[in-house]
């Protein structure tokens, strides 16, 4: 059973997941098909390396799971309640005003720090 501290980590665990670009384009990849690193790198424009390294967080965090095949690896979703959960996710309209000013200093989303406010 999980406890209201574990709930915590999970939710940390996928909100650091997806905090990141690359990863969240690695994820709505993998939402729609299981996938080989080779492949990844190919259809996102990224280094084989780049994608490999976001892989081993995405896994290591509970959230990816490695299939080997051969010589190669394939990646997926971990869980088929995941993949649900993550896919209504993804479809919630959200009411953001693009005009309010970031205030994460260390906010890495493109374009965001044209509009951080300096205290």
């Amino acid at each position: 059973m999980l406890t209201i501290e574990s709930r915590v980590e999970v939710m940390n665990r996928l909100g650091r997941a997806m905090a990141d670009p690359t990863r969240s384009r690695i994820l709505l990849t993998l939402l729609e098909r299981p996938a080989y690193p080779a492949e990844l790198a190919r259809d996102l424009e990224l280094t084989r390396s780049n994608v490999s390294n976001h892989l081993a967080c995405l896994r290591d965090c509970g959230i990816a799971v490695a299939a080997p095949q051969g010589r190669q690896t394939r990646y997926e979703i971990a869980d088929p309640h995941l993949s649900w959960a993550l896919t209504a996710l993804v479809e919630i309209s959200l009411a953001v005003d693009e005009a309010a000013p970031c205030l994460d200093l260390a906010c890495s989303v493109p374009g965001c720090s044209d509009t951080k406010v300096f205290a």
